[in-house]
């Protein structure tokens, strides 16, 4: 049976998952193409490009908003989410998220919304501030961009949000197949739920900031989409890491993980890491939540496809990638 398996020795989130499997071989404009029955395409564009971290070449997988909404795409992303109840928003190395019922953990901390692009086709070779090297172009379903990775955004307009159930209908009235639809409302499910019981209201009452909502969105489709034109049979997964430290939102400091991430890994087997930072995302944890088999040491392979996805942050000790490994089961 072809196995995939996630070895998740830095965490996992939503776009670590999406550039593990291109780097593993999953055609990204594949991926582009179906992720355009959404119809939302006119709300983002795609960029995918191998950066080196830690001496690990891997895919890095961003969503590049084209709202005009800038969101900072700071290195560590230690998610200190000030939550602002104007919806009004300003971002400097801190997320900014709309509290007002608008409970998106799940916006992913790893794509770049730099609305700042450059068409004049020239490559991009992007040097984060952390040392982890871009050694190949930027690449999107229409064009390049080129990410300053400015770290003060600030911006005053207003957003609106999507609900659980709007996100819902976006899903089931796309001409995806019935597969993709179910693994991606499955995902997103748990998402809800976890929100949900956190802020003690209904699942159908549960809204996501665009930002946000926006990234899960593609990332929770993505997987989905991915997954099944790989036609794996069997997924699973290592023990989780989720990082240790404290998170700030506008309810107070909270400890890593994040409450939406820990409610959502329950009765998965999680690891002790003394790294500081939130390794694992709500998004990442759905994912693995909903579509791991198992849970288990590395099994026995003849392995096919190995794939690394990077992350945002740069560690000193360790590549911060998601590893996965495509074979058939021995």
């Amino acid at each position: 049976m072809k196995t995939l398996y996630f070895d998740c020795f830095s965490g996992i989130s939503g776009d670590m998952v999406i550039g593990a499997l291109i780097d593993a071989g999953a055609d990204p404009e594949f991926l582009a193409q179906e992720l355009k029955k959404l119809k939302i395409d006119d709300e983002y564009e795609l960029v995918w490009k191998k950066v080196v971290k830690n001496g690990i070449t891997s895919t890095k997988f961003d969503v590049i908003l084209l709202d005009s909404i800038s969101v900072n795409n700071a290195d560590d992303h230690s998610h200190e989410h000030t939550h602002s109840h104007d919806h009004r928003h300003d971002h400097s190395h801190e997320y900014t998220h709309s509290h007002d019922h608008s409970h998106d953990h799940s916006h992913e901390h790893g794509h770049s919304h730099d609305h700042s692009h450059d068409h004049s086709h020239e490559h991009t070779n992007s040097h984060d501030h952390s040392h982890d090297h871009s050694h190949e172009h930027t690449h999107s379903h229409d064009h390049s961009h080129d990410h300053s990775h400015e770290h003060t955004h600030s911006h005053g307009h207003s957003h609106h949000h999507r609900s659980y159930k709007d996100i819902m209908k976006l899903i089931l009235e796309a001409d995806l197949s019935d597969n993709v639809k179910n693994t991606a409302l499955n995902i997103f499910e748990k998402i809800g739920r976890a929100e949900g019981h956190i802020h003690g209201m209904p699942l159908e009452q549960v809204h996501f900031h665009e930002v946000g909502a926006v990234d899960s969105i593609i990332d929770i489709v993505g997987a989905a989409i991915l997954f099944h034109h790989l036609e794996v049979s069997v997924i699973k997964a290592s023990a989780i890491p989720v990082g240790t430290g404290r998170i700030k939102i506008d309810h107070g400091i909270y400890p890593v993980p994040a409450p939406a991430t820990l409610e959502i890994l329950k009765g998965i087997p999680l690891e002790h890491t003394n790294i500081r930072g939130e390794l694992t995302t709500p998004t990442g944890a759905a994912i693995v939540a909903a579509l791991a088999d198992e849970f288990s040491a590395f099994p026995s392979l003849k392995v096919q496809g190995i794939g690394y996805g990077a992350g945002t942050k740069t560690f000193a000790e360790h590549p911060n990638v998601l590893r996965v490994i495509i074979g058939e089961q021995a």
